[in-house]
């Protein structure tokens, strides 16, 4: 098969939202690499009726995001996708083109779609035979088209790069997953008629691909039946271009954002993903190193990598590039002046946020810095802080652990901030933004 292996250039991240930002379609490490053009065609324009709510699926949000950057940051962090083509109804143009411009995406086009799914993928289609010589878009008419569901946000590379290859090679390809059920026909009447056997069939999922020419052609043929009725593209390429699709087995992670409940898995596997691991800054307080390496030894409990760095200068400044979670620690002085750095280097990278970044200010204060009047000066200054950096989708909270010279009592108290660290990193809760909590 045409292909080769792109040469990595950086760490490894996460597989299903490495931390990267929108538009950047550098490549993964070991990331195999095609050598002709591929576009995406992603159909948006359903209603969502199945999730009983009044916004389409593909437009809800959850971390501050829409599902449907999701799926468009999928295929925008893969090297060798030129182009993609989003599909929304008439009245959702607007809001389309304002969701590309303010999550950054790039090699994105917004084109109207029809009243079915056919008719929506077709519109697609076409819009890719009208890049060529468009300077915008940089693109020629694809060899390979991938078609895939908005609501589908955790397809993976490595699965596009089979797709790809296996649509170029024989004309079209698809993703399969074995039945979960056993599918059975009815009578009229409500009554069984028969069931299938269910080695012998498979669900249909997505991604699928197909040469710009055999999708193309499938559209030019097929009926206004095809058109109103149909949701099979793979069938269309079999019935009118006589191309057999070859079908690939798709990892579990295809699974498409049907019901409400599916919203809240998403944004579930997405937290997951996004607190994997944090970035502690320790300054040069000795007491505040030490804290930070207790809790870097905490933290493996609660299956979170922590790297303990003294600032963000130097090479430590890729971190903020890369990490989406950051533990500063301040000594028995409260110097929220650090907290303001942290800020500060955050807007010098230009990071645009996809995902709330969080920042926990752990303070670490002696005995007799306890009053209520200084407790209640932190608490609103990191209120003010914490409200401005909310602007920048950042989330600012504060956690207040007492120094004992009770071994016991100290270990407790460590084991509390790490647990309260982990969950605020994994809740990612707007609410409980700019509160001091106490450890």
């Amino acid at each position: 098969m045409e292909g080769d292996i792109c040469d990595p250039d950086r760490a490894a991240y996460p597989r299903i939202f490495p931390p990267r930002e929108a538009g950047e379609s550098d490549h993964q490490p070991f990331e195999r690499c095609v050598n002709f053009p591929v576009s995406v065609v992603l159909p948006a324009a359903g209603t969502g009726e199945r999730t009983g709510l009044q916004t389409p699926k593909q437009f809800c949000s959850f971390l501050g995001r829409p599902l449907i950057s999701y799926t468009i940051q999928a295929f925008e962090r893969v090297s060798w996708i030129q182009s993609i083509v989003v599909v929304v109804l008439k009245e959702n143009m607007a809001l389309m083109t304002d969701i590309i411009q303010r999550f950054q995406h790039r090699k994105v086009r917004v084109v109207p779609g029809g009243s079915t799914r056919h008719r929506s993928i077709c519109s697609g289609v076409l819009a890719l035979g009208e890049l060529e010589g468009e300077e915008s878009h940089a693109a020629v008419q694809p060899k390979v088209v991938i078609i895939h569901d908005a609501v589908r946000p955790f397809v993976e590379a490595d699965f596009l790069y089979k797709i790809a290859m296996a649509a170029k090679e024989q004309g079209a390809a698809g993703a399969i997953r074995p039945l979960v059920s056993t599918v059975i026909a009815t009578t009229s009447e409500g009554y069984l008629d028969h069931s299938l056997d269910r080695a012998k069939y498979r669900a249909s999922e997505m991604p699928q691909g197909f040469t710009y020419d055999v999708i193309y052609q499938a559209y030019q043929r097929c009926t206004e039946s095809d058109f109103d009725f149909g949701t099979e593209c793979l069938h269309l390429a079999l019935q009118y271009c006589g191309v057999s699709a070859k079908l690939i087995e798709g990892p579990p992670t295809l699974w498409k954002v049907t019901y409400k409940r599916d919203l809240a898995a998403a944004e579930s596997i997405i937290k997951e993903t996004l607190s994997r691991s944090a970035c502690v800054v320790t300054g040069a307080s000795a007491q505040a190193v030490t804290l930070a390496g207790t809790l870097q030894k905490a933290a493996r409990t609660w299956d979170m990598e922590l790297n303990v760095i003294p600032d963000l200068k130097g090479d430590n400044g890729s971190y903020l590039l890369t990490e989406w979670n950051f533990i500063l620690v301040s000594g028995s002085l409260p110097c929220l002046s650090e907290v303001e750095a942290i800020l500060t280097d955050f807007k010098a990278a230009n990071r645009a946020p996809l995902h709330p970044f969080v920042i926990v200010w752990v303070h670490l204060s002696s005995s007799d810095e306890l009053s209520i009047s200084r407790t209640m000066a932190e608490q609103v200054a990191i209120m003010d802080l914490a409200s401005a950096a909310k602007l920048q989708n950042i989330f600012l909270y504060g956690i207040q652990i007492h120094q004992s010279k009770d071994a016991e009592h100290w270990e407790r108290s460590v084991l509390r901030v790490t647990e309260i660290t982990s969950a605020l990193i994994r809740e990612r809760s707007p609410a409980l933004v700019g509160q001091l909590l106490q450890a």
